[in-house]
């Protein structure tokens, strides 16, 4: 029992340095996810008249697209620092 509760609280410091399949399908998916709520706030900011709404689908649609370009940004850092290990 012990080592189960010591197996549960070591995490890892670093991340690895390979990505896996199930990893770059996550990604592939978290990239379409925000890249859709991006798309979907924007489209729904472009049909509403109340100013504030409007104001805040915007924000939440670049909120998405914050993220989508941190997610991009963090793989070409990868990607980059790869290539130059190699």
């Amino acid at each position: 029992m012990d080592q189960q509760m010591q197996n549960q609280t070591n995490f890892m410091e670093t991340p690895p340095h390979i990505i896996t399949v199930k990893d770059s399908l996550y990604l592939a998916d978290m990239l379409s996810w925000n890249l859709l709520a991006m798309k979907k706030a924007h489209f729904f900011a472009s049909q509403c008249q109340d100013p504030e709404l409007i104001n805040a689908l915007e924000k939440c649609g670049q909120m998405h697209q914050r993220h989508y370009e941190k997610i991009l940004n963090h793989l070409n850092m990868n990607h980059q620092n790869q290539g130059l290990q190699s």
